[in-house]
């Protein structure tokens, strides 16, 4: 097949495979499949990667992306009793995505001298995305250590913060609650004061986003939960980006825009398996007036498709990582050459990191 007709292609794998959840092919091997023939489409046309990306989605825009940094790890990432997943760092305020780095890297380098000083040097050590996992054991904790950073170097008002708190981790079916310190569960050190309902939970994401620069909050509900999600939602006090509630899947996306339920999309390619229906994700999520945020997974390799990807469609932000170990900083280097390559044509997202269209 002629790789430049990449729906075509992604539409005959789906056909061969006949399941609803790609279980006869396997989405790992269709995923390969579909990024090997985005990149032979791009060779064929003699354009780079990202330009052939946005002509298939049909964008005329090219944009580089606020980055989402992941400086600080809790939840399932770390062994501290942080229940929250993630605290990322986000230069809105740079000018340009090279300034954006400079932020980030400056902001991430004075977080590491504060954690040394605060918890010793074993707590400098980095998890699978580069962040820190300091002994600490509250939300606001991480926070407070975040907002230090920001201010020592220099960037208070200019880098926001973003939470995943991937609250499906401590969310009980049974009950209906999610606990805070569900990593001392069973144990004489287990705080039941820590358990909460959804509203609880949504007052203090109400509160955190009050007292801290707090702009984005990924998965704050269970992916189930979609009534709590949608009422955080309607508060208007951050951007609600849905992973878990979502999995890349247009079905999911569209019920969750029905439901209003969120007003973002965690774009992960291999979640749902194709460069056609991740495309088709954005373009729902566009039409609706959400926020795009381009991701990475917690394994990864030194591919920088991703990179790519959140330029040719223009996605406004991605997340990939801590300006620390080498297949993170393949994705950032790649955004760099990108910008270097487009030129006085390079467009940074900054304020409009929400509502780029196409």
């Amino acid at each position: 097949m002629d790789p430049t007709l990449q729906k075509e292609i992604d539409n005959k794998m789906l056909e061969l495979d006949g399941t609803d959840n790609k279980a006869k092919l396997g989405a790992n091997a269709i995923l390969a499949v579909s990024l090997a023939a985005a990149k032979a489409g791009a060779a064929e046309k003699d354009i780079p990667l990202y330009k052939h990306l946005a002509e298939l989605a049909g964008n005329s825009k090219l944009v580089l992306p606020v980055p989402s940094f992941n400086i600080i790890n809790g939840g399932s990432h770390a062994g501290n009793n942080l229940a929250m997943q993630e605290f990322m760092i986000l230069p809105v305020g740079a000018k340009s995505f090279t300034e954006a780095m400079q932020m980030a890297t400056e902001t991430y380098h004075k977080l590491k001298g504060i954690i040394k000083k605060k918890y010793g040097q074993d707590a400098c050590n980095v998890g699978d995305e580069g962040g820190f996992a300091p002994a600490i054991s509250s939300n606001t904790e991480g926070l407070d250590l975040v907002n230090q950073a920001i201010a020592s170097a220099g960037y208070t008002g200019k880098v926001k913060i973003g939470m995943d708190v991937a609250a499906s981790e401590f969310y009980d079916k049974e009950t209906g609650k999610y606990d805070l310190d569900f990593k001392n569960q069973g144990t004489e050190k287990h705080n039941k004061s820590d358990i909460k309902t959804g509203e609880e939970l949504k007052e203090m994401y109400k509160a955190f986003c009050a007292d801290y620069p707090v702009i984005t909050i990924e998965d704050p509900f269970d992916e189930d939960d979609y009534d709590s999600t949608a009422a955080l939602t309607v508060e208007g006090v951050c951007q609600v980006v849905g992973d878990d509630l979502l999995v890349t899947n247009p079905k999911r996306v569209k019920n969750a825009i029905e439901k209003k339920a969120c007003n973002a999309l965690l774009l992960k390619v291999n979640q749902i398996g194709t460069v056609t229906e991740s495309i088709e994700a954005v373009r729902m999520s566009k039409e609706a007036g959400w926020g795009v945020m381009a991701s990475h997974r917690s394994g990864e390799t030194e591919d920088c498709f991703l990179a790519d990807l959140s330029v040719g469609l223009a996605t406004g932000q991605i997340k990939t990582g801590a300006p620390c170990r080498s297949e993170r900083l393949a994705k950032y280097n790649q955004l760099l050459r990108i910008e270097e390559e487009l030129g006085s044509d390079a467009v940074y997202a900054g304020d409009s990191w929400r509502h780029i269209g196409w």
